[in-house]
């Protein structure tokens, strides 16, 4: 395969929907499987949705996930500028090319111009399109029907223009894709493309193929939203006379429901994240969930996005970045669109979790516990022993495990109920005494001891051990009691059983 170099190309409009996430991801794996090139270029050509931190939002986002780009602004800029903003006399040079080739044109046409000729297509029940059946016409204004001194006067004057690709007449372009294999389309139908606006700034389709030749991308993998574009774009290629690259257009990422394309809105209404990181908008002071935010690790999004529209073939679904870069192929793609699923995305979490080391685990939920003012002898890793299996996100592990560091300030009202009997207070009296009688107080001699007590006193494990744990715990929850006991202490284990003998 010859030197692959793959781009992402976002814009810097607002936060980074997952959608544009996977396609990035997508562009790393396929780089890093051959050794290739990973560009991040900003195309801001449209500098009326400009927002001034979406791109540092790209960054982080990106940085977070740990699918940095070899190339971009300020990083081994060997084919600079990398903002499209700064690159405009570029696009001025190569838009002039075209014009001096008879591939593009002049069109003055005011939007009133514009608006006359769609209402008269569809009062006749047609479609307005600016092509080769009308652009020569006499309605439209161009330089295809004015003489050169006609255009220069224009231009001189300071008249709005664009300029427009002349679009083939009568041939049947076929192309090929990666993903969707062999495309036949009818040029007839194809509308003249504004190129270059009279704001000086080209449009995405200019902007991305000039940078793409000059970046010397070699394949370009981008959502399925771009493949109508696909045919002017390889037009584009031959009318400057390059080598196009190879395309291939990603599939989308689908509602929940399977319907659509997934939405900030669908975030919204069934609760989960579509950015990676939280997001403010500046202008409106809305806040947007972000991934990392709402407890999911960096490896939980690349691996569930991973499986949004690619597969390895296998039965694995744990993969590790390294292990997707050795799996990835672009044959194994789908061309049909992936249903998020939410659900599946907390497995993905929850399977992480499982897997990092206590010792992590334990730094983490030290943060927690250190910004809810908890300060504690208690070990935290062995804490993070008994409850992480019950959890998803490290977050949850205070809801696990707060009665380590808190005794109950209430109680279960249905366990109470039907766990505190009269003779109860009686028995945890008596709790009290064996308890406070015993020396090692590991959790294996305190559950002998007590195991013994209950034997001698042919007292049954039902009417004794749920409401101990209640007394300890303030609900029929957690890990093994006896590991509760030990690891509170015997000073703390008996003042919350004398609590619990007071107020139950």
């Amino acid at each position: 395969m010859k030197n692959v170099r793959v781009r992402f190309a976002p814009s810097p409009t607002g936060p980074l929907h997952i959608g544009g996430v996977r396609t990035a991801l997508f562009n790393y794996l396929f780089a890093k499987k051959h050794n290739g090139t990973f560009v991040l270029r900003i195309e801001d050509t449209d500098q009326n949705r400009y927002v001034a931190n979406a791109e540092q939002y790209i960054n982080d986002s990106l940085n977070w996930l740990g699918i940095s780009a070899d190339e971009t602004v300020g990083v081994n800029e060997k084919f600079g500028p990398y903002r499209q903003s700064e690159r405009k006399d570029i696009y001025q040079k190569y838009i002039q090319v075209l014009l001096d080739s008879g591939n593009a044109y002049y069109a003055f046409d005011t939007a009133e111009d514009l608006d006359r000729e769609r209402k008269g297509h569809e009062e006749k029940g047609k479609t307005f399109i600016y092509n080769w059946h009308n652009r020569e016409r006499g309605r439209l204004v161009n330089s295809l029907i004015l003489t050169t001194d006609e255009v220069q006067k224009r231009i001189e004057n300071g008249d709005k223009y664009v300029v427009r690709f002349k679009s083939p007449q009568d041939e049947t372009l076929e192309m090929n894709d990666l993903i969707r294999g062999n495309i036949t389309i009818d040029t007839n139908v194809l509308d003249d493309k504004i190129l270059f606006k009279s704001d000086g700034m080209p449009t995405y389709h200019l902007a991305n193929i000039v940078d793409d030749y000059l970046m010397e991308i070699s394949h370009v993998i981008r959502g399925e939203e771009w493949l109508p574009s696909m045919a002017l774009h390889v037009l584009l290629y031959r009318a400057f006379g390059w080598s196009a690259p190879e395309f291939a257009h990603l599939p989308l990422i689908l509602k929940p429901t399977g319907k659509g394309k997934l939405s900030k809105r669908d975030g919204d209404k069934l609760g989960f994240p579509v950015f990676p990181l939280a997001y403010t908008n500046e202008t409106t002071g809305e806040v947007s969930r972000g991934y990392k935010e709402d407890g999911y690790f960096p490896e939980t999004v690349i691996n569930f996005l991973a499986f949004l529209g690619w597969n390895p073939g296998t039965e694995q679904e744990i993969f590790s970045l390294q292990e997707l870069v050795e799996a990835f192929d672009l044959d194994r793609v789908n061309k049909s669109g992936a249903r998020f699923d939410p659900d599946k995305t907390k497995w993905y979490n929850q399977q992480y979790l499982q897997s990092k080391s206590n010792d992590v685990l334990a730094m983490a939920y030290s943060d927690i516990l250190a910004k809810k003012g908890v300060s504690t002898s208690i070990d935290i890793e062995r804490v993070v022993v008994l409850i992480k299996e019950r959890a998803t996100f490290v977050s949850e592990f205070w809801d696990l495990s707060s009665f380590f560091f808190r005794s109950p300030q209430e109680y279960d009202p249905k366990a109470s109920k039907k766990q505190w009997k009269p003779e109860t207070g009686q028995l945890m009296e008596q709790i009290l005494g064996v308890l406070s009688e015993i020396e090692d107080f590991s959790s294996k001699n305190i559950e002998t001891i007590v195991k013994e007590w209950l034997t001698e006193n042919e007292l049954g494990f039902g009417k004794v051990m749920p409401p101990f744990r209640l007394a300890l715990v303030g609900a029929m929850s957690g890990p093994h009691l006896f590991d509760i006991v030990e690891m509170i202490g015997k000073e703390e284990a008996i003042k919350r059983i004398e609590t619990a003998i007071k107020k139950l």
